[in-house]
């Protein structure tokens, strides 16, 4: 099977997505009918920006990502449970098209300010 969207950090399958580096261990799977919804949103310094990888927000777990610092658009998932992984994929827009066609989630509105991770 051929992925629908990898960089270095981030893969979608026809199934799911994978996250890299996701635990300390290893990457972790979401598959897309596990995913409620996907929310964009601007990074800054206090929102998620400096956060490489972890979080200092019990509701948020971000992925590793060195680059992170130079990027300002991220990817929030619900997935039903306490801790919503926060991904930061190279091209954004394209996983979220994806994440969104794959789950039947309805169209994104505009990015607000990530959380405080």
């Amino acid at each position: 099977m051929e992925d629908l969207y990898r960089d270095g950090w981030i893969t979608c399958t026809e199934s799911g997505v994978v996250i890299r580096w996701y635990y300390l261990w290893g990457s972790r799977t979401i598959p897309y009918a596990t995913i409620r919804s996907a929310r964009r949103v601007r990074l800054t310094p206090l929102h998620g920006r400096a956060r490489v990888w972890g979080t200092a927000n019990p509701r948020y777990w971000a992925s590793l990502d060195p680059g992170r610092p130079r990027k300002d658009t991220a990817l929030i998932l619900d997935v039903g449970k306490a801790v919503h992984p926060f991904i930061t994929p190279q091209e954004v827009p394209e996983v979220e098209r994806i994440i969104r066609e794959r789950a039947g989630l309805p169209e994104a509105t505009g990015p607000e300010v990530g959380p405080i991770i």
